[in-house]
Order: C-alpha cells, then sequence, then structure tokens
C-alpha cells in the first residue's frame, strides 16, 4: 500500500514540469455556447426567423423561454468579452465549427462561456495530441446561466455575477494552477487505422485531416499479450470519461476487461463500461454509483435485527448516510488514477467471469475488448468511435496530458 502510494505521489509530482513558467495574459480565445436557439438555425438554414419560430410553436416548444435563454447567453458573453478588453487583452471568439488549431495556438488562455459542455469542447481541442503542440494553453470558465446550470467545471458561480473581478485576478496572477488529469486511448489492431468518428452535438463525421497520431509498432511483450501489431492513440483526450458500450441502450455489451496489465481476462455482460477521472468523479460515475436514502433504508429493513434500537436509530439517518457515501465516490481532479464502473453488471450463472470480478474499482490502466454487434466508444459524451467485436483500446493516465486550468476561490 506504501509503495502504491509512493507511485502516486512520484506521478503527481511530474504535473509540475507542465506549468509555464511566465504567464501572461495578452491574448484571450472566448469559446462560446451553441445555444438552442442557434441549434434550431442550423438545424432548419432555409427558414427566416419568424417561419422558425412558428415550426418551434407548431411542435410544442416554448419560443419564448429559447430566445430568453439565448440571449441570457449572449449578453453574458459580451459581458465576459468587455472584461477581457478592460484589462488590455486582445480577444477573439470562436465557435464549436470555428475552433482551430491556429486560434487555439494564437491564445495565452482559453475562455469557454457557458456549461460544462461547452468547457469538455473547449478541452478536447486543447488536447495536445489534437493540436500538434506541447503547448500548455491553460481554460478557464465561466458560467452563463448559474440558476439553470450547474457548471461544476466553471469558475464559482460568484465570478457569474462579477466576471471583472476573474478577469482583473487573473491579469494579476491571483489564482491558482490546477491539473486535471486525462484519459488517453489507443486502439490496438494490426494496421494502426483509426475509424472514422462522429460529433455527437453536431451529428457529423469528424474531418479525418484533423487526427494528427501516427501508427506504431507494439513492443513484442504488449504484442503478445493484447494479440496485437500496432497500436495508435487517438487524438481526444477524455476530461470526464471514456465510456464504451452498444450503441442500443437494450442491448447487453459484452466485454473483456484486463487491470493493470495483469494476467486475469474479466469476462462481463452488462450496460456498459464507464472509465472516469478524478474531473468525472462528480458526474456520471456518480450517478452510476450512487445510493439513495431508500437504498439505505431498505438495506436496514433486511437485516436480521432490523427492529433493534441501534438499526432503528440508522433508519433515523438515512439521508446522512447516503450523502457520506455519495461523498466518498468523489476523488481529487488531479488524481493519477482512474476508476472503472460497470453499469448494471449481470451476475447470474456464469457471469461475471471470475466471481471475484469488481463491478467497480481504481487501476492504472484497463485493457477492453469488445465482443458487442453494434457498439461505441465515447469520449466526454461528445466523440464517438466505432467498437464492434475483435475492437480493442487501452485506458491510460499520463501527466503530460493533464489539462492545465485556473482555479480561484
Amino acid at each position: 500500500m506504501i509503495l502504491g502510494w509512493r507511485k502516486i505521489l512520484s506521478e503527481l509530482l511530474k504535473y509540475a514540469k507542465f506549468t509555464p513558467a511566465n504567464f501572461k495574459l495578452e491574448r484571450a480565445l472566448v469559446v462560446t455556447k451553441l445555444s438552442r436557439y442557434e441549434f434550431e438555425q442550423l438545424r432548419h438554414p432555409g427558414l427566416s426567423k419568424e417561419q422558425l419560430e412558428q415550426k418551434l410553436r407548431n411542435r410544442g416548444t416554448d419560443v419564448e423561454m429559447v430566445l430568453y435563454l439565448h440571449n441570457l447567453h449572449k449578453d453574458f458573453e459580451r459581458r465576459i468579452v468587455q472584461s477581457f478588453k478592460n484589462v488590455g487583452c486582445e480577444v477573439k471568439l470562436a465557435s464549436r465549427s470555428s475552433l482551430s488549431k491556429e486560434v487555439m495556438r494564437w491564445a495565452d488562455v482559453i475562455v469557454p462561456v457557458g456549461g460544462d459542455g461547452t468547457f469538455l469542447l473547449s478541452a478536447g481541442r486543447a488536447s495536445p495530441l489534437f493540436a500538434l503542440s506541447q503547448q500548455k494553453t491553460p481554460i478557464v470558465g465561466f458560467n452563463s446561466d448559474p440558476l439553470h446550470s450547474e457548471g461544476r467545471l466553471m469558475l464559482p458561480k460568484y465570478f457569474s455575477e462579477n466576471p471583472s473581478d476573474a478577469v482583473s485576478r487573473i491579469k494579476s496572477g491571483d489564482f491558482k494552477w490546477m491539473h486535471r488529469s486525462r484519459v488517453r486511448t489507443t486502439l490496438l489492431g494490426s494496421n494502426g487505422k483509426i475509424p472514422e468518428s462522429t460529433d455527437l452535438f453536431r451529428h457529423t463525421e469528424v474531418k479525418m485531416e484533423q487526427v494528427t497520431t501516427e501508427p506504431e509498432m507494439l513492443d513484442p511483450e504488449m504484442a503478445s499479450k493484447y494479440k496485437a501489431k500496432m497500436k495508435r492513440i487517438l487524438p481526444y483526450l477524455a476530461l470526464n470519461e471514456v465510456f464504451i458500450g452498444e450503441h442500443l441502450s437494450a442491448r447487453v455489451s459484452h466485454l473483456q476487461l484486463v487491470l493493470d496489465h495483469q494476467d486475469v481476462v474479466n469476462k462481463t455482460k452488462c450496460s456498459g463500461l464507464c472509465v472516469s477521472t478524478g474531473t468525472g468523479s462528480t458526474s456520471w460515475h456518480t450517478s452510476i454509483n450512487r445510493i439513495t436514502s431508500r437504498n439505505v433504508d431498505a438495506l436496514l429493513r433486511s437485516l436480521p435485527n432490523s427492529d433493534s434500537k441501534d438499526v432503528l436509530k440508522l433508519r433515523e439517518n438515512t439521508e446522512e448516510i447516503a450523502q457520506r457515501y455519495n461523498q466518498g465516490l468523489l476523488f481529487a481532479p488531479d488524481d493519477p488514477r482512474l476508476c472503472y464502473s460497470i453499469r448494471e453488471q449481470i451476475c447470474v450463472g456464469v457471469w461475471p467471469s471470475p466471481k471475484t470480478f469488481k463491478e467497480r474499482d481504481f487501476v492504472q490502466s484497463v485493457f477492453v475488448k469488445s465482443h458487442c454487434i453494434d457498439a461505441n466508444l465515447v469520449i466526454d459524451g461528445s466523440i464517438s468511435y466505432p467498437f464492434n467485436d475483435g475492437a480493442k483500446a487501452l485506458l491510460e493516465i499520463y501527466p503530460e496530458d493533464a489539462l492545465l486550468t485556473i482555479a480561484l476561490d
């Protein structure tokens, strides 16, 4: 156990090498959220403003609320731009479609404005694998609608009301660096080719010229262990999680897992695999594994001595027990470990194999082989790759892949 923590501490210390020594805020790239109204405009490019609004009303959409939220976001976006200009910064705006390598290399800081989805988009494009650069451009996000969006990845909600305070502190260097671990996904196979990926927000294929990684030969030991010749790193790093499972949620996902390069092949049938970072532990990871006060009460009722004073006293505190358990699911954003979760694992007959296979655990690496029919490997709920029978992937965390972010108290 001591050796394990020493290794973790050693990994954390490596992050120091990837922190800018002389950060100066002169150029800010504001990444804009795609509002619901803008999304509908993209879906119906041939309609005028009046025709679009009528179409939305005909299908029961609350058009007034859609327009209100759109204008709310745009007004806040203008406030952010002006706050950076007020401290002498040059500002450029980029959307999901115009966020390019060139404009990201131009910026001293990347500023997603919106919610966690916009932050995840910016983080994905800030990958050194995607951008063909090891430059660490920090990210700091502002929640444009804290009343309707939690925005866990963004600055605290106080700064949504006072964005100029945040910008002034960043300009003066009054902040802390935070390194958020990310999952690197490596496909293993015979030819090193990457299948075409899909942007799940735009429902379009991602252009292959954006892919900047090259295939490599596996070393003999890895090639023998995983029955593959080549490896190729995907150009997108996962800040929250990587999910692997059948496209149709009602279909069972059949997967094989090797944890930490051990010799044991774990076989499972389930509703999918979620491999999370510390950042993602507040998101899907918690949703999969959390319990409610009703769960706690049902467990206490099932005890043989459920009518005893001790158990009855515990039943008066089921909410607190559930909250403590759920809080324990979270781990630090810079934790160098992964936590995998098997969704709704089948535990009947021969499944899982071996029976000792845990449905959730911390690991350093996860190797996954698919026996699915129509499955996907999805990075941060945004970029999807086909992952059908025979597909193989290795999920790991490297300190140099960490996302550099700005934290304000």
